[in-house]
Formats: C-alpha cells, sequence, structure tokens
C-alpha cells in the first residue's frame, strides 16, 4: 500500500508564516480570549481531579490553599458551579495542572449524591476525605464514600482529619514533633479526647467496599491570629500520604514545586500546566503547527509576570542568545518534523500523533523552566543568562521521562475511574 505524503512546500509555506506570527507574539502578544480559553481546556483535559468530600467548614478550602499556594482570595473566586450541589477548582486557572470538584451540601437530610458521583465518574484520580476531628457526625459523608466505593472500587481514598485543635486541653498546643505515624497513628499520648476522636472515625472508614488504597492523615491548617504554630500543621504528612495512596498524576501535581519559595513553586505549576496543555494540542494533526508556538508563547509571559519582569524584545533575545543556537536549531527541526510525521496517514494519528505530544510536551517544560532561571536572575539584578541553557537541557531530560511516564500511567491512573 502507497503512502501520499503531504505537499511539503505547502507545509513549509505554513510553518514558515506561524512562526513568524508567533515571534511577534512573543515580543508583543496582543489579548486573544478564545487562545487562553483553549490553552485552558486542553490542560484541563488532562488534568488529575481530586474529589473533595466533607461537610461546610470542615478544611477543604485550607486544604485546597496548603497543596497549590493560591491565596483565600484566588480559591474563593476560583470554584465555578458544575452541577446543583458541586463546583470546580482549576488550579491554575490559565493552564491547570490539578482540579478540585468540591461537593457541597453534605450533611443535609435531602442531599442524594448520585449526580455529583456522575459529575466525577469518567473524571476522578482520588477521593479526598475531609473531616473535622472533633465532629462525630459525619454519617452522610460515610455514606457519600460508601456509595461511590460500590461504584468504583478501584478509587483510592484520602481522609484528612483536620482542626485538631478543637478537641486539645485548653492552653495546649500542637505536639512537636509531629505525633503521628505514617498511618496516622499516634504514636505518643495526646491531648484531651483527639486520640478517641480520631480513632473512633478511622473506624468508620476501615470496612469501605472495594480494593482501593485508604490512607489517613490528621492535619490542621489555622489562621496567623489562631495561636497555632505552625499554621500548617500536618502539611508535609498530607503530602507523604498523597504520594502513597494516589495515583502517579495526581502526585506530580501536587509535588510540583513542593519546598521552594511562592514564586517557584507558582512557576512551576504554571509551566506544567502549560506543557500539558501544548502537548494535548500538538496531539491533534496540523493544529500544533500553530497552536503549540503559541502557548509557549503564552507561558513566557505569564513566567514574566509571576516574577514580576516586565517581558520585551530584549529579553526575548537574551532567552534566545542563552539556549544558544544549537538548542533553537533542534527546537525548530523538531517542530517542523512532528507537524510532518502527524500529518502522514495512519501512522500520524497514531504513534506520530503520541510522538508529537511527548516532545511538545517535553521541549514546552524545557523552555519554561529555562525562562524562569533566565527571569529570576533577571529580577535580582544578576546575569540572567548563565545557566540558562544547562537549565533547559537538565529539564528536557527530566521531560521525556515525565512525557514517558504521563503516558504509560493514564491508562492506569483513569482506571481509578472507571
Amino acid at each position: 500500500m502507497s503512502i501520499k505524503l503531504p505537499d511539503l512546500d505547502a507545509l513549509t509555506g505554513r510553518l514558515s508564516s506561524s512562526l513568524g506570527e508567533v515571534w511577534r507574539t512573543v515580543v508583543s502578544p496582543g489579548r486573544d480570549p478564545a487562545a487562553e480559553a483553549e490553552i485552558a481546556a486542553r490542560a484541563a483535559g488532562t488534568a488529575p481531579v481530586v474529589w473533595l468530600i466533607g461537610k461546610v467548614q470542615s478544611g477543604k478550602s485550607s486544604i485546597v490553599r496548603a497543596l497549590t499556594g493560591a491565596s483565600e482570595a484566588e480559591i474563593g473566586s476560583g470554584f465555578k458551579a458544575c452541577t446543583a450541589t458541586s463546583r470546580v477548582y482549576d488550579h491554575p486557572a490559565d493552564a491547570p495542572v490539578i482540579r478540585f470538584l468540591d461537593t457541597r451540601g453534605l450533611g443535609e437530610a435531602a442531599y442524594d449524591p448520585a449526580a455529583d458521583i456522575a459529575v466525577a465518574e469518567d473524571q476522578a484520580h482520588l477521593m479526598l476525605v475531609v473531616m473535622k476531628a472533633a465532629d462525630a457526625g459525619q454519617a452522610a459523608i460515610i455514606d457519600v464514600v460508601r456509595a461511590a466505593r460500590r461504584r468504583h472500587p478501584d478509587w483510592p481514598v484520602l481522609v484528612a482529619q483536620t482542626c485538631l485543635h478543637e478537641a486539645y486541653t485548653p492552653g495546649a498546643g500542637h505536639r512537636q514533633p509531629y505525633p503521628f505515624d505514617a498511618q496516622g497513628r499516634p504514636v505518643i499520648e495526646l491531648p484531651g479526647d483527639l486520640a478517641r476522636m480520631l480513632a473512633w472515625q478511622r473506624e468508620q472508614m476501615t470496612d469501605l467496599p472495594g480494593s482501593g488504597a485508604v490512607g489517613f492523615v490528621p492535619l490542621d491548617f489555622t489562621q496567623p491570629g489562631d495561636g497555632f504554630e505552625p499554621q500548617t500543621y500536618g502539611l508535609d504528612a498530607l503530602r507523604d500520604g498523597l504520594l502513597k495512596v494516589a495515583p502517579a498524576a495526581v502526585v506530580t501535581a501536587v509535588a510540583t514545586g513542593g519546598g521552594a519559595g511562592a514564586t517557584a513553586r507558582k512557576a512551576g505549576q504554571h509551566i506544567l500546566g502549560y506543557a500539558t496543555a501544548a502537548g494535548a494540542i500538538d496531539a491533534v494533526p496540523v493544529a500544533g503547527a500553530v497552536a503549540v508556538p503559541a502557548v509557549q508563547a503564552k507561558m513566557l509571559h505569564s513566567l514574566a509576570e509571576i516574577h514580576g519582569v516586565a517581558w520585551d524584545r530584549q529579553m526575548a533575545g537574551e532567552l534566545a542568545g542563552a539556549l544558544g543556537a544549537g538548542v533553537l536549531t533542534r527546537m525548530a527541526t523538531a517542530f517542523g518534523a512532528r507537524q510532518l510525521g502527524k500529518l502522514v496517514p495512519v501512522y500520524g494519528q497514531t504513534a506520530g500523533a503520541a510522538a508529537a505530544a511527548a516532545m511538545s510536551f517535553a521541549t514546552t517544560f524545557a523552555l519554561g523552566k529555562a525562562a524562569s532561571v533566565y527571569l529570576e536572575r533577571r529580577r535580582a539584578g544578576g546575569n540572567g543568562t548563565e545557566g540558562v541553557r544547562e537549565a533547559y537541557e537538565d529539564a528536557l531530560r527530566n521531560a521525556f521521562k515525565m512525557a514517558g511516564d504521563r503516558l504509560s500511567g493514564s491508562d492506569r491512573d483513569r482506571g481509578a475511574g472507571q
């Protein structure tokens, strides 16, 4: 069977025109709401979904804030309704790396979780159950979790037992060091009735239907004026708990920028989101010829804003020079080759598209990491170009591994929601 190759002259002309337009976008972008919405939608389409299950005021928003680094105001305005009793929060909004599905109305006598389970049906990667440690009225929460696990026995469940200080004896503070083992059980005596309350909640959740992992993490996220230190008590244990029970997609999203400063963490989350959007767009034949470079341009401007630097032509040229002609040539050559490969009948719709998606994810991720190094050093007044190429090469190697893990693990991760 002969394979008809696409018109190379036409493809070359299309790529040349597109790249010229992208360079103008990199230097001086215009506002393009349609493109921004497409980037966000592409990233959201592959972002892992954490289903938050708990009563109002149980601490769900505090957990989202601690895991994402977003402000209380950002989270409060970021949740969007998706059913009458649920809402979703995409983080970051412009290129999500993780989505939080928050079920409202739990505890109400007339609440029927069927609609919310249906929303999570094809999306959820993890159930994050949030219970106030001192609240024994958790029957509605447990009923929802049981119903979900009967339908999806492989869904992992992590139980966050919150607001520990409400069960302390008067004047007591957090025990230091953190007094719980990897299974969330206390290793020393706890203040007040806390140990008994935590054990009771554990009992209610240990015989869930299904075979999916179940974990427990006691924690206490408070406000500055509450008088408890640290204010994110148990955050490391929460991350460790996620690492143990969550699918790879959730772990990657939560771990991005973990342990770094606020700026580096925010930049890392945006880089992963834009790289994911680039990979999703480049899985579609022809579309990437225009869209992927535009995604990269949007990412560069987003990163400049995060680092508090005004992006201009000089900076674009300096970043290109720091990357070097070799890197830029490889990027351009690979870009053209993968667009051509996607147009080959049969091959282009399978292996060609997958290879293009992996390449676009990796190069966008590496470009973002290199740009962050450059922008941070420019902001600090130092030599912005030092170490930029090395950062790109290191990030590219890591990104190809991430792309491979995402491809090999996507079916397994999504299987947790089937």
